[in-house]
């Protein structure tokens, strides 16, 4: 396979190094061995994004352990960059080998953002790999999909072949294994074809091939039944989960970027899950349940990331970081071990009820990093409703000991638009930003510092698939435009910042989150009309994807605004993600009577994941 000539072209665009490869710790394997599986990690984003993003750096690590299995990484151009591969007729390529990924075996999308799905048809028109499953031969890769986003896949079905679901690190393995097994018989020499590569990973828990499942419709637009039409395929494609956190492989030599990215600095993963049971978060349902890694394995993972990257900040990362049950003592250690070499400590996701002063003074010694609190929502009954289990004392005494320990600025995370939500919950909001400033005020002797500042940021509530709030609509653009006005007057201070998201984008993400086959369509349409990097501002048209949907029949309202009864089908419910719709529907009715669930830690609450094989008792 011909190497790609950059020769030409990357003195003509910007920020050349996203495609020159060989960074520090890349991995590189004989290209002329024809055993060689090749197998191309796809992120649907710029350089910057997708080598931010730890999932790939640790399913690039895990693939390349074994030997005939080469795992390269692959990005979407940038505009300028995509232009001069067309017109030189540059098909999209690999970094490491810089081989065109055509031809490659497996050609793998990491789902994590719905706005990213136009990108994903445009890597594959630049591979000049049809872009519908239906089109492609024997000869084309097999395209497949993971991440948060694959439990409902229907938007994107007839592009796909393969959704796997649940954590890749053993998945995808079993899944290249069984095509080294299948290859070996010579498939096509035998009359074999894909389909029956498929039928044979169907069986495998995590595997779902969307061809192999058709739905029907009512009148009304709603779905009347979902058919099985393949033998092999299972009723209830289930997730997979790592039982095990301290046996799996971790990136201990994760690749060093040429240029800054998003996040620069080493990233340790305490565990995965989540036991608070936060209503809106789909994290929080399915990653569950939660698995930790020992101490004395994060030392190790640590100490050898240092050496391998030469960063100086390590960032410790879970859906809820300080929830970790070592919290104390991994932080002691990092700092008491590294902080003489001027490497840092960040906590970037922190609770308001849980804010360790102590740990906060230990990680601020080598440097002070920002302050991000989320009660996202502004009054105590809201918080009850999304069941955020925050109380406004735990706001001051959060804020309070931080300003003591010498910070001047918070930022504070709101949601707006989440069900049930009221003018006088928006108040809230307000309220709670000048409670900070006073808060602040009386720490400092009634003083505001030059650099004391409260920024405070909303976005819109969109709802998710395998959530308590999956059955609600969202807010229309006009009702989000008059909350976020609304705000805007009542946050005017010198002292406080106001941010808000664009709320036309989270309605297309509530759309596709929600979204079902016929939305493919939609998402073609789009794609021939020139739309790509919908999650960037400056690319986002937000009209163009307007008329889309009326070229194709569809009312985008269906999708994002309309309530849904228990009793409709909804197209993730054949999906097995351990979590119960019973138990999703018993929160959702708790919710709209403001009314708590416990921790999960401290008793099982019944969500099915503990009764669940998936679970395996882990919980």
């Amino acid at each position: 396979m011909a190497k790609v000539d950059l020769g030409k072209i990357l003195k003509k665009v910007e920020k050349p190094a996203r495609y020159l490869g060989n960074e520090t710790n890349t991995i590189h394997k004989d290209t002329n061995d024809e055993n060689l599986i090749r197998y191309a990690h796809c992120f649907p984003d710029v350089y910057e994004v997708g080598m931010s993003h730890l999932g790939s750096h640790i399913l690039y690590n895990s693939l390349n352990q074994d030997e005939d299995v080469y795992c390269e990484r692959v990005y979407a151009p940038s505009v300028d960059m995509e232009e001069k591969m067309r017109e030189n007729n540059i098909p999209l390529f690999a970094l490491e080998s810089r081989e065109a990924i055509t031809n490659f075996d497996f050609v793998v999308f990491s789902l994590q953002y719905e706005l990213c799905y136009t990108n994903i048809l445009n890597m594959l028109d630049l591979a000049n790999i049809p872009l519908l499953s239906k089109d492609r031969d024997e000869k084309c890769p097999l395209v497949m999909v993971g991440g948060s986003c694959a439990y409902n896949v229907e938007p994107m079905a007839d592009f796909v072949d393969i959704a796997l679901l649940g954590e890749g690190e053993q998945l995808n393995r079993e899944v290249v294994r069984a095509y080294i097994d299948w290859m070996k018989t010579d498939p096509y020499n035998n009359g074999k074809t894909k389909r029956d590569f498929l039928e044979l990973v169907s069986e495998i828990d995590g595997v779902y091939i969307p061809s192999f499942y058709e739905f029907e419709y009512n009148q009304d637009g709603t779905i009347s039944e979902l058919k099985v039409i393949n033998e092999n395929a299972p009723k209830n494609p289930r997730k997979r989960i790592i039982t095990d956190m301290d046996a799996i492989e971790y990136p201990e030599k994760m690749i060093v970027p040429f240029i800054e990215t998003i996040h620069d600095r080493i990233v340790l993963e305490l565990f995965r899950g989540c036991t608070r049971g936060c209503r809106f978060c789909q994290a929080g349902m399915i990653y569950r349940p939660i698995r930790e890694k020992t101490v004395d394995r994060l030392k190790g993972i640590v100490d050898n990331m240092i050496k391998n990257t030469g960063y100086d900040e390590i960032s410790l990362s879970s859906l809820s970081t300080s929830d970790y049950s070592h919290i104390e003592e991994i932080t002691d250690f990092l700092v008491d071990e590294y902080a003489s070499q001027n490497i840092g400590v960040s906590l970037p996701s922190l609770r308001l009820d849980n804010f360790s002063m102590e740990i906060a003074e230990k990680i601020q010694q080598v440097r002070k990093t920002g302050l991000t609190f989320a009660p996202e929502a502004g009054s105590q009954r809201m918080r009850d409703v999304i069941n955020k289990g925050v109380t406004e004392e735990d706001l001051r005494n959060a804020v309070g000991k931080a300003f003591q320990m010498g910070w001047n600025s918070v930022k504070l995370y709101f949601m707006i638009g989440l069900p049930t939500e009221t003018y006088e919950d928006l108040d809230g909001i307000r309220d709670l930003a000048y409670e900070v400033i006073d808060i602040y005020r009386d720490i400092n002797g009634g003083k505001l510092r030059n650099k004391f500042g409260v920024t405070v940021s909303t976005s819109t509530f969109v709802p998710k698939a395998f959530t308590p709030f999956q059955w609600h609509g969202q807010d229309t653009q006009e009702e989000i435009r008059e909350k976020q006005k609304y705000l805007v007057g009542r946050l005017r201070n010198g002292n406080i910042k106001y941010n808000y998201h664009e709320s036309k984008s989270s309605l297309m993400e509530a759309i596709f989150s929600r979204g079902d086959r016929r939305l493919g369509k939609v998402l073609l349409e789009a794609f021939n009309n020139g739309s790509k990097f919908d999650g960037w501002s400056e690319h986002f048209d937000f009209d163009r994807w307007m008329r889309c949907f009326d070229a194709c029949g569809l009312d985008p309202s269906f999708y994002a605004h309309r309530e849904r009864s228990y009793e409709e089908v909804l197209p993730w419910d054949h999906i097995d993600v351990g979590v119960t719709k019973a138990f999703l529907i018993r929160e959702n009715e708790k919710a709209k009577n403001n009314e708590l669930t416990e921790d999960c830690r401290w008793g099982c609450k019944g969500c099915g994941v503990n009764v669940n094989d998936i679970g395996r008792g882990l919980c």
